[in-house]
């Protein structure tokens, strides 16, 4: 299920379905009629926005999403159910004037021939996807009501939230757990346990304050054992060491009581592994993040020194797969439990999903089938 909270590039949707089935999977799958697409215009108004930003550019991806989330709340976007039947709605008059208008600001020129191109393009692709297009937000209660189980996965980080985030370095929507019940209609009351997803080290694409980034050789190793590369752009990860100040606010403003931390066996064979546990600004030390970037950017890191670890265990996947992780590991596994009140529920120790180690002691609280 797509929820409404989505913004949908129907190239992109196709290209996954397609990978889908060369695997030979099924589809089974339900967009939100709710839901608001990526057009071409949104396309090409990312690129010419970015662009205009010269030295103060922030990283986009320049998939449209931006300007798509800035219709929406414009309201001036279209959604899933304006395009049922083509792309002649009202609505879709509405964004294509306003588009073509900010574009000739932003170009001093006309809305391009191949946007035009890519406009007929695009409602051969609406063709391939209209079935899928319906009330997600009734089938998941419905769902919910017969006792099914129902995961919510959110994207990108908590960083990254357009209100939460360290702003204006951020995405153009909510990715933090709330957000699971406005962009589905579920409501919060039905949702269950929240397991926070985080590296045993921080990363980061794109511009943005990162306290804990490393500019030396660990830096380098963190990013080459973790192929630390953009998922969509390619461009390399900026790597650092962990910030528990900022995994304490990421706790915090979820809700989550249960951690899974991934990646812990690239910090294998360091001798020294450090953890962020307050910031120096300006002469004063804080244990919390800065609303403001600009302040946020100035922060020196204050760290604590844990003993590493030179090489991981063998693991069968049995219940005692958890306690022959290297003694040094486990303490630091419990530092981040001591400082963000959360339990670790799931290590990753290695990319398959027999690296995957469960906390035996941990999983019967959470409300999840693992």
């Amino acid at each position: 299920v797509i929820g409404n909270g989505v913004v949908v590039d129907p190239f992109v949707l196709i290209q996954e379905l397609k990978q889908l089935h060369s695997v030979g999977l099924k589809i089974d799958l339900l967009v939100s009629d709710r839901a608001h697409f990526i057009t071409p215009y949104h396309l090409q108004i990312d690129q010419l926005q970015e662009e205009a930003k010269g030295d103060q550019k922030i990283g986009t991806t320049k998939r449209g999403i931006g300007p798509t989330y800035a219709d929406k709340t414009s309201r001036i976007g279209v959604r899933a159910c304006d395009l049922l039947d083509s792309v002649k709605s009202s609505q879709w008059e509405i964004l294509a004037e306003t588009s073509t208008a900010r574009i000739k600001d932003l170009h001093h020129s006309d809305v391009e021939e191949q946007t035009q191109k890519s406009i007929e393009d695009y409602t051969d692709a609406l063709n391939q996807i209209r079935h899928y297009f319906g009330d997600s937000g009734t089938f998941l209660n419905t769902a919910i009501e017969s006792g099914q189980r129902i995961l919510f996965e959110g994207a990108q980080g908590t960083l990254l939230d357009i209100d939460h985030g360290t702003y204006p370095f951020v995405t153009s929507s909510n990715c933090v757990s709330a957000a699971a019940a406005t962009g589905t209609g579920v409501a919060p009351t039905k949702l269950g346990s929240i397991l926070g997803i985080t590296k045993a080290y921080m990363t980061r694409v794109g511009a943005g304050p990162f306290p804990t980034e490393l500019h030396d050789a660990t830096g380098e190793i963190l990013r080459a054992r973790g192929g630390e590369f953009g998922t969509v752009t390619g461009r390399p990860r900026r790597c650092g060491w962990l910030d528990l100040v900022a995994l304490n606010y990421a706790v915090r403003v979820n809700g989550a009581e249960y951690l899974a931390v991934t990646k812990i066996d690239v910090l294998t064979g360091l001798d020294i592994v450090k953890v962020c546990v307050g910031y120096d600004i300006d002469g004063t030390e804080m244990k919390s993040i800065p609303a403001s970037s600009t302040t946020y950017s100035k922060a020196t890191p204050i760290y604590e020194e844990l003993a590493g670890w030179s090489e991981l265990p063998v693991i069968n996947n049995d219940s005692d797969a958890y306690s022959s992780l290297p003694d040094s590991m486990i303490e630091y596994l419990q530092n981040i439990e001591t400082w963000t009140g959360s339990k670790v529920a799931i290590v990753s120790i290695g990319p398959d999903r027999t690296d995957t180690i469960l906390v035996p002691e941990v999983l019967p609280e959470i409300s999840i089938d693992v």
